[in-house]
């Protein structure tokens, strides 16, 4: 059982202060987290502590952890009203594939797929444009 700080465990108090932090933009999305042994020092914590404490964030989606380089914030997810966005576009279309995608897909050039279009603007410009392609379903 962890020992408890002020009624919850030692790892949940410096998760909460880091998630402030990031809430707050003192810690910017994308911006790298202090290393391990710096929160160590800062909190006064075992490393196991401030691993545990990292882990509760990324499973917040607050932090992504890209291994032998670091633990960063995530961009943030707010609404699109709250960020200068907007809501995601999405249009479909049938496209024939071409020589690319047809090998892709293990299919032939020209064979029927569709696309899809997913763009997202971040106050008023473009920031994001995903496209997925699918197998047209053949009724049999």
């Amino acid at each position: 059982m962890p020992t408890p700080h002020y009624g919850q465990p030692r790892y949940r108090t410096i998760a909460d202060e880091l998630r402030k932090r990031i809430e707050s933009g003192t810690i910017p999305p994308g911006a790298l987290l202090p290393a391990e042994s710096a929160l160590t020092a800062e909190f006064r914590a075992a490393r196991g502590t401030v691993r545990q404490a990292i882990a509760a964030l990324r499973d917040a989606d607050l932090v992504v952890t890209d291994h032998g380089r670091g633990t960063y914030a995530a961009p943030r997810r707010n609404a699109p009203e709250q960020n200068g966005g907007s809501e995601p576009e999405t249009q479909q279309r049938q496209v024939l594939a071409d020589a690319e995608l047809a090998a892709l897909f293990a299919v032939d050039v020209g064979t029927a797929l569709l696309e899809q279009q997913t763009l997202t603007r971040t106050n008023g410009a473009v920031g994001t444009v995903v496209r997925t392609y699918r197998l047209l379903q053949t009724e049999s």
